[in-house]
Order: structure tokens, then sequence, then C-alpha cells
């Protein structure tokens, strides 16, 4: 199947529209931009929300259609910072490109927003991880087959080749190493990769995986992150582990035990990552 890649002026264009829809909408000029991923949306009750808007309401916006994804953004403030939250957000395995799931962290970038802090669901293949364990991301595998920036460059967004040697802000992810310690919260850190999904994998994927490096594995993230850096934003990610992927003594996995398992974390997620927001007000 073709996938159509719109050329440079009309990116531009289409972001520009997007904008101009929102800022219709709000006043608000966001700081930071935050992604909610499955079933972790307690954090999205500490904001301060002023305005909130649906996908759907928005030229060229995805529609969020995976469970537990409400499709909308939050403008507001947390921990004294204006904010504007990813109340979801959308997967290659929804059927859109990596252009496509990434169009939202243009628009915010563009916004305003200078650091992104990503939360995801993830499973976990590093034998001392534990369900319901918290993981700061330190780097990552691209396994999706796809990037988001295929396809002519924008060149006043970015490079046309972006380093990518440390796509996690070193201060950042500083600021939610020192956050989780001062709340005696257990915060691992580890390699995260993405795959399409979305199904889950087998046993033979599962120790490939692990085999090539990664602690972690999960169906988002990645792109978004790509283009948050091709666009200079500082980016943190922190992984809830919402099942063990270990492949000598793997059992079968719903959507119904990741939501629950997202759920019983979100607490200690919602505080590193209002802690973050909160030394980044501070200069982190």
């Amino acid at each position: 199947m073709d996938i159509y890649i719109p050329d440079a002026a009309t990116q531009k264009a289409h972001a520009e529209e997007a904008i101009a829809a929102i800022r219709s909408r709000t006043p608000s000029k966001p700081d930071v931009a935050l992604i909610l991923g499955t079933g972790l949306g307690r954090l999205a009750r500490r904001i301060h929300v002023d305005d909130a808007i649906e996908y759907g309401e928005l030229p060229h916006f995805p529609v969020s259609t995976a469970e537990s994804h409400q499709g909308r953004l939050l403008f507001g403030t947390l921990e004294g910072v204006p904010v504007v939250a990813m109340q979801g957000r959308m997967h290659v395995y929804e059927g859109y490109s990596a252009r496509e799931v990434t169009f939202p962290i243009r628009v915010l970038r563009l916004l305003g927003a200078q650091a992104l802090c990503i939360s995801t669901a993830c499973g976990g293949m590093n034998p001392l991880f534990r369900r319901g364990d918290l993981m700061l991301l330190t780097d990552h595998i691209n396994l999706q087959g796809v990037n988001p920036l295929v396809g002519p460059n924008v060149d006043a967004w970015g490079p046309r080749f972006p380093d990518m040697s440390e796509p996690y802000d070193v201060g950042l992810c500083k600021a939610a190493l020192k956050v989780a310690m001062d709340m005696n919260i257990r915060l691992e850190r580890g390699v995260y990769v993405s795959v399409v999904g979305p199904c889950l994998e087998t046993k033979a994927e599962y120790r490939f995986l692990r085999n090539i490096g990664a602690d972690v594995v999960g169906m988002s993230t990645v792109p978004e992150v790509i283009v948050a850096r091709h666009m200079g934003m500082r980016v943190m990610a922190i992984g809830i582990i919402t099942d063990e992927c270990f492949p000598d003594a793997l059992g079968e996995v719903t959507l119904a035990l990741v939501l629950a398992a997202a759920q019983e974390a979100e607490p200690k997620l919602t505080k590193v990552m209002s802690g973050v927001v909160r030394a980044i007000r501070e200069g982190a």
C-alpha cells in the first residue's frame, strides 16, 4: 500500500491550520508537553485545566482509536508550569503512518513547548524488572520498520539528518532519578524497543528482543521521540511495566491486565512526572 507523504509546503500548511484552530480556542502557550499513554490518566487530574480540545475537532489531527486513550488536548498548568497534555496517543498499528502519528508533536512544539515528557505502558523483559515497576528510558531501538522523518524535510523544523546519539535529555533524566529517590520510588533505567503491534510477542521474539539489548518492549514512543528531537525538544520518558515477558514463564496477557497494572502504578508515575515538571520550572 502506498503511503501519501506531503511535500514540505503542505506539511507546514497543515501544521499552521491546526495551530490556528487551537489558537481560536485557547490563548495558552505551553512550555512543556506531556503524553499520557495506556491507562495513565491520573496525571491529567493533577493538571489545572483551562481548555480541552478533542483531536477530532482539529484539522489534520489523527483520532485515537485505542481503548483507554481519550483523544484530547488538555491546556493548563502543572506545578505552576504552562503545559499541554495529550490525553491519549496514536499508534502505527491503528493504520496511521509514522508521520501522522507524530503530527501532534509538530504542532505542540510550534505552539511553544520546549520539553516533552512521555509516559508509556510496556512489557518488561529484563529479569530484574517486575510488573508495576517504573523504568526511565535511557535509549531506544526502533523496530517499527518506519520512521516519521521519511520524505521531504521541512528545514525550518529541523535538519535532514538529525543526530540521535542522546535522544533522552541528561538533565531531565537526572531530575527524574532525583525525584524518585527523594520520594523513595523505585525507578529502573533501561532500553525501550518499539515494535508495530498490535499482537504481543512470541517467546522467540522476546528472546530476540532481549538479546539485542532491550529491557522493555512497546508499540509507541520512539516515533514521537524522533520528531521531538528533530525539532530540538528536550525529551524524558518513563514506562510502566505492565507485564513480565519472560519466555520460560510466559503467561497469557489481556488488555484488562495491562490496564490494571498501569492504574496500580499510576500514583508513582504521577509523582515522578509532576516532580520533573517542577524541576523544569526550577531550571533543570
